[in-house]
């Protein structure tokens, strides 16, 4: 955490290009003002606001990002169905004492002729890298854009996104942008599931099926705290959980050493329980630290 002076409310500033974003942030840079930053496709739940809270409790200016990135969207997958509420999100930073909302266009992030690609080969290979080829490779180039435009010195992601946030934490400690990153834990509801934008997209039945995924990884750490360490034996009670709810289709469910996310044949240490199913035409991903 660092020392920082008391924020003082100004009126929230919206900037839309990346010429206005980068004067701004070097503008604040020269005056030492310690920078934030939460960057997010939009569609703000709970989970984006205890982002924007713990950023402005720990830095001077705090900068939210909103752009749906279409080049983490895979084949299959219509960036038009994901969820625009600019102006109702811009109202919750607004509230939250953001001092600037950065909403660029999609042709201000990948102007004519843009061909750059950032990617993080070994740890975007299995799991969500593997349900949607080139996912990781659309957010590790977009996250290495906005950290060179905002240039903050700490960055905020939550845990849901489990795979991601190493993708982006090999990044940063990769490419050396100045900038530290905090995780923060995932935000759920009372039935447990991690809350997401996509879930209002899912059916009232398809609602109340949800929770199973938290449900296997939640009987998955409880095998493990029994003193089972066997991670094909975990992986097998997980399926189990959500093969009884039958509206739930499993991409996969996952022991896994959770700094290389590679398969644990045997549990020793923290471990991650990774798991992905669909409901109708929403995915919901989830994922739980367990100490053997």
């Amino acid at each position: 955490m660092l020392n920082k002076a008391p924020h003082v409310a100004v009126a929230m500033r919206t900037i839309r290009t990346v010429h206005a974003i980068s004067t701004w942030s070097r503008a604040l840079h020269r005056q030492g003002v310690t920078i934030g930053m939460v960057p997010t496709m939009g569609a703000f739940h709970a989970g984006h606001l205890a982002l924007i809270r713990a950023a402005r409790r720990s830095c001077e200016a705090v900068v939210v990002s909103v752009f749906v990135n279409p080049r983490q969207f895979g084949r299959g997958e219509d960036v038009s169905r994901y969820p625009r509420r600019l102006r109702s999100d811009a109202a919750l930073c607004a509230r939250e004492g953001v001092d600037v909302l950065f909403a660029p266009t999609q042709e201000g992030m990948y102007p004519p002729g843009f061909e750059a690609s950032v990617s993080v080969r070994s740890l975007a290979r299995r799991w969500e890298g593997e349900c949607r080829p080139g996912h990781f490779e659309g957010v590790a180039t977009v996250v290495t854009k906005l950290l060179s435009l905002v240039r903050p010195e700490i960055v905020f992601f939550g845990q849901k996104d489990f795979q991601q946030t190493l993708v982006v934490k090999r990044l940063v400690e990769d490419l050396n942008p100045g900038t530290r990153m905090v995780v923060l834990p995932t935000v759920r509801d009372p039935d447990g599931l991690a809350l997401s934008s996509r879930n209002p997209r899912l059916t009232p039945a398809e609602r109340r099926a949800a929770p199973v995924l938290c449900a296997a990884l939640q009987a998955g750490r409880e095998a493990i705290r029994s003193g089972i360490r066997s991670g094909s034996r975990i992986r097998k009670m997980m399926h189990q959980v959500v093969s009884g709810e039958r509206l739930a289709q499993v991409d996969y469910l996952a022991v896994c050493d959770p700094s290389t996310l590679e398969p644990r044949p045997r549990l020793t240490g923290t471990v991650v329980l990774l798991g992905a199913i669909r409901l109708g035409r929403t995915r919901l991903i989830d994922n739980l630290l367990v100490r053997t």
